[in-house]
């Protein structure tokens, strides 16, 4: 085989290497065909249906490149494919209280549409609000919606369930309504214990009465590939190329795949090839023919997976060692070696992921070497687990092995943005700030639009460091850029983010200055107004602020932050009626805040057991919330519990997040009992 002629073949190969499949791609998507097939059945006809496969077995590239492109125009009414994360240099300290996961799914289905006026919506009012599409003879067509990468509804934590559980609720309402909707969810096997908690529930509101619990759940296995489709997956993307395999050259590239698959698995393997494997060292021999080459002969692959594998691998670990080391590779390594012992007979063994200990490296890393996709997430003998993706990958590379070396590529600064917005929705906070940093140093200075967007997604690495100042001066440099480029709609969130976190730092005065700057250039932006309405409120004006949100409301009858906003404001000012009103139009009340407002307005109108129901749920989920503590003080103080609401006031005296406005402080130590 020759090298020299690796320069010349910059051109993009037919192979995707590491790469997940694109619609786009479609035409170069092979090996499985009846998976496909399968699963498009399975999500026409089947109200739920879960997908689900190891890390890097292909769940996205199926979807994407393989099951979508089935459906005729007409057939369906398919939405974008959802995610429940987002990585975007949209200001996040702009957007108002939301659900992550809704606001994320609403972002996959409208990318054109400001955050801002999604946080506010459910999933099942965004769905009616769709025009109904309808097939040849007047009837409605199926509404197919995927949700991709399921497992990260499961990455945050304990303090993220009432966001899990509120985001199932309204799936469930939305099958509930439209007995149209068919909702397919694609999820890591490891993680598929944690979504069928929330299946069963999903399951019981969309079964007719004949049906029992299980006949309208279904469940796909995507497994590796099989020899016939690594096969197809091998020969047909090369046709039209003028390049072909020489007998038994592409079935050497399958059975050397198949060898290493079975000895890097923990056990008995079926004869199988891992897709990304397959393109990895397809793309690799791609680009190590030279031009004039027509024909791949079996001298070309003989043993080549190994080496391509290995410097593929190697070339991983490099990368992460100068992302997260400062280059040191061995560090990595030698977490690796130490957490994934050989096992007697050969390959690695796998590791339960309830065994894994991150010290040294980070959870993030760990995180990162799945999506790079040196771990393999699966379940074994029942457990969740990770595994070396190859056996070899921590043994040296060899020297005859670098000829395998793929072409380096540059990327440019809007690269690096993308690639920066990535680890955000990963939640890779060093990473995204390390890729911010090199796009800023990569993007010429007078793209003023793009050095702006870099700005501002650096502020929202910030902010979610808990950096406020930071934040802020990210976030002007952004404004500044955007106002010089002539862009004032790109402003106004900007500024509308720095009142926010000037309200986060207690300055409610600071707060109003900027907003009223971002409703000078965004007018019609009731967000912004409705905060506005709030750093008026915090700065101890309550009659201004409930006259912001009366014009909100003006315009738009049914805005929830501004009905949720007014609703509390009045309950605090001794309005109950009125609050109530409002607070039963936002409802279901999911805040901390809205809760205990809708708990004081009831108390006000002698509805006492109720009232204090609702503030003890409310207390349960903002125990350092100066605003709710102080509104369930005044709830126990109605109800002549004296002790326990100087308790709750003397809680909101020293809350922090966050504290009590200055202008309720006097009302907190009067019920405190302090002088």
């Amino acid at each position: 085989m020759t090298t020299s002629g690796m320069g010349a073949q910059a051109a993009p190969g037919p192979y995707k290497g590491p790469r997940a499949f694109r619609a786009e791609d479609r035409h170069r998507f092979f090996g499985r065909g009846a998976e496909s097939h399968e699963v498009r059945k399975l999500w026409r006809e089947q109200r739920l249906t879960v997908l689900y496969g190891a890390s890097g077995i292909g769940k996205t590239s199926l979807l994407q490149a393989g099951v979508v492109p089935l459906f005729s125009p007409g057939e369906a009414d398919i939405l974008p494919l959802g995610r429940v994360s987002y990585g975007s240099s949209f200001p996040r300290a702009a957007l108002p209280a939301h659900n992550p996961y809704v606001l994320a799914l609403l972002m996959s289905w409208t990318p054109p549409a400001p955050p801002t006026r999604l946080t506010g919506m459910t999933i099942p009012a965004f769905l009616r609000s769709r025009p109904v599409k309808r097939d040849a003879f007047g009837a409605p067509t199926p509404v197919l919606m995927a949700i991709d990468q399921a497992e990260e509804l499961f990455t945050g934590g304990q303090r993220h369930q009432p966001y899990r559980r509120w985001f199932f609720g309204q799936l469930a309402e939305a099958l509930s309504e439209n007995p149209h909707l068919r909702l397919l969810m694609s999820i890591r096997a490891d993680r598929l214990a944690d979504l069928l908690k929330h299946e069963r529930e999903l399951a019981r509101l969309v079964l007719d009465d004949r049906e029992s619990e299980d006949s309208s759940l279904e469940r796909y296995a995507l497994d590796a590939l099989g020899f016939d489709g690594a096969l197809e997956a091998v020969t047909r993307p090369v046709e039209g190329t003028g390049r072909a395999f020489a007998e038994g050259a592409a079935e050497q590239v399958v059975r050397d795949l198949i060898a290493i698959r079975a000895r890097s698995g923990s056990g008995q393997r079926a004869q199988a090839v891992e897709p990304v494997q397959l393109q990895v060292v397809c793309e690799s021999l791609w680009r190590s023919l030279s031009p004039e080459t027509t024909e791949i002969r079996r001298g070309d692959v003989l043993r080549y997976a190994d080496r391509a594998l290995s410097e593929h691998y190697a070339r991983e670990i490099r990368a992460i060692a100068v992302e997260r080391f400062n280059g040191d590779a061995r560090r990595l390594t030698t977490w690796l070696r130490l957490t994934f012992p050989g096992r007697a007979g050969g390959g690695p063994q796998a590791v339960r992921q309830s065994a894994i200990r991150s010290a040294g490296v980070g959870k993030t890393v760990i995180a990162l070497l799945v999506k790079r996709r040196l771990l393999r997430a699966d379940e074994h003998l029942g457990k969740s687990s990770y595994e070396l993706a190859y056996d070899r990958l921590l043994q040296p590379v060899k020297q005859d092995e670098q000829s395998v070396e793929a072409i380096p590529v540059e990327l440019r600064s809007a690269d690096c943005l993308r690639e920066a917005e990535g680890a955000l929705r990963e939640g890779d906070l060093f990473l995204a700030a390390r890729l911010g940093e090199e796009a800023l140093a990569r993007a010429h200075e007078h793209d003023l639009t793009l050095r702006a967007q870099i700005e501002s997604l650096l502020g929202n690495v910030a902010h979610q460091h808990g950096d406020l100042d930071k934040a802020i001066a990210h976030y002007g440099t952004a404004a500044r850029s955007f106002e010089t480029a002539g862009t004032a709609s790109a402003v106004g969130p900007l500024l509308t983010a720095i009142g926010r976190l000037r309200l986060a730092q207690g300055s409610p005065a600071a707060a109003v200055r900027e907003l009223h700057a971002a409703m000078i250039r965004v007018p019609a932006d009731l967000t912004i107004q409705t905060e506005l309405a709030w750093a008026l409120w915090q700065g101890g004006h309550p009659d201004a602020a409930v006259g912001v949100l009366n014009g909100v409301l003006d315009r738009e009858g049914n805005n929830t932050d501004a009905l949720l906003g007014r609703g509390q404001i009045l309950a605090g000012m001794g309005r109950p009626q009125a609050a109530l009103r409002d607070l039963d139009r936002a409802g279901p009340l999911r805040w901390p805040f809205a809760k205990v407002a809708h708990a004081l307005a009831l108390a006000q109108t002698d509805s006492m057991q109720e009232a204090q129901q609702e503030m003890v749920e409310a207390l349960t989920e903002a125990m350092d919330h100066g605003p709710v503590l102080l509104y369930a003080a005044r709830v126990e103080e109605l109800a002549g519990k004296t002790t326990s609401a100087a308790a709750l006031a003397q809680q909101a005296i020293a809350a922090s997040a966050p504290a009590i406005p200055e202008h309720m402080t006097e009302d907190a130590r009067r019920l405190a009992g302090v002088g």
